[in-house]
């Protein structure tokens, strides 16, 4: 999705009330520096940083749209390439595992509903319980 580019509110009223200003007199000095011509190069200097914004969200869109295309390639290589490893070696390999694959003979199948990896430690609360009472059963009288 290409980046939102930037319109300003604040440029588009002070381009009218520029208008409008020179209705009353092209060449209008309210003091202070307050000129119409000073007013206008301002208009200018945001319309152009605007504009150079707003084509540097354009080329960062560019950009990001060609690294997601060479990211998809890299992918897809970095597959072809395991797969080739696999061909040349076969799976239960030690240079299939070197390449990043998982060897087929320490792949391990879980049965359906059981964890992946089963937990032979138990659970905190468990031993905490056990390590304070050294295993023993706790008596009130104690």
């Amino acid at each position: 999705m290409a980046r939102q580019k930037r319109t300003s509110k604040v440029l588009k009223r002070a381009v009218r009330r520029a208008s409008s200003v020179h209705s009353i007199d092209p060449n209008l000095d309210l003091g202070n520096e307050l000129t119409l011509l000073a007013f206008s190069t301002l208009i200018e200097k945001m319309r152009t940083r605007e504009n150079a914004y707003n084509s540097a969200l354009s080329s960062l869109d560019k950009l990001y749209r060609e690294m997601l295309e060479i990211e998809r390639e890299l992918a897809d290589m970095a597959e072809h390439i395991l797969l080739g490893v696999a061909t040349r070696y076969g799976k239960s390999s030690v240079e299939y595992g070197m390449a990043g694959g998982v060897p087929k003979n320490q792949r391990r199948r879980g049965l359906r509903g059981e964890s992946p990896t089963p937990s032979s430690e138990q659970p905190s609360f468990i031993a905490s319980v056990d390590s304070n009472t050294n295993g023993k059963k706790a008596t009130a009288a104690s």
